[in-house]
């Protein structure tokens, strides 16, 4: 909330900033590049998204800045650092949380206009906020350790995540991905989690259980990294900081 502290809509790009981004796609995406959104209304297919991916990109690159932008308070007072990045990760669920509601608004409105089919695997969403949770922040553990001797790092971790969201169906359904690539975009655990939230709340694609195997245990492969890395770092940080 702090960031909208001194802006004039204050709190209200929270949802400003997902509508206005899903614009964007629509018409450069959907109606320009006409790409397939699997038959689902172009604003809601856009929209799952950009939902998903604004929690994963936020709470990545927060925590991977934790050391470098908490150097003063890391110096003075002792406390276990890892409540920084999960301090992190919990506070964005409230912007993620304002975001899925507008979301649900959409899907709700074509629901009612038969265009999209909610279904019951939509029980399973916060597990799958979750796997984001944990992905996200043990990806920013490790980058947060990197850039405590690697400066240059940080300049390219933004640009990092924009890529990587070309490598994830933010804008595009998996089945559009050529059957050559498929085995390799699978090597991202997030596509399931992309596939799923479409298919569970527009009814598109396809989904199945076993499809979050993979993910489950790169999440808590790669979070158990993180702690490991971040924790050795600790250490030693304020020398290098």
């Amino acid at each position: 909330m702090t960031v909208y502290k001194q802006t004039i809509l204050g709190p209200i790009w929270f949802f400003i900033q997902p509508i206005l981004t899903t614009i964007t796609f629509t018409i450069i995406f959907g109606n320009i590049a006409q790409i397939s959104t699997d038959g689902a209304p172009k604003i809601v297919f856009y929209m799952a998204g950009i939902t998903l991916w604004n929690y994963f990109s936020t709470c990545l690159t927060s925590v991977s800045s934790v050391f470098n932008a908490n150097a003063n308070i890391f110096g003075k007072v002792y406390f276990p650092r890892l409540i920084m990045p999960l301090t992190i990760v919990i506070s964005n669920l409230m912007k993620f949380g304002v975001q899925f509601l507008l979301f649900l608004c959409f899907v709700i409105y074509y629901a009612l206009q038969g265009q999209v089919h909610i279904n019951l695997w939509v029980l399973l969403t916060p597990y799958i906020i979750v796997l984001m949770a944990l992905i996200s922040m043990g990806f920013g553990l490790i980058l947060s350790s990197m850039t405590t001797k690697y400066k240059d790092l940080t300049q390219l971790i933004s640009f990092g995540v924009q890529l990587f969201m070309y490598v994830t169906p933010v804008i595009y359904p998996s089945s559009s991905v050529p059957a050559d690539f498929v085995w390799i975009m699978n090597l991202n655990p997030l596509v399931s989690l992309f596939d799923y939230m479409r298919y569970a709340y527009l009814g598109v694609g396809h989904f199945h259980i076993g499809m979050l195997i993979y993910p489950t245990l790169f999440a808590f492969g790669i979070l158990a990294i993180g702690v490991l890395v971040f924790n050795k770092v600790q250490k030693t940080f304020m020398d290098t900081v």
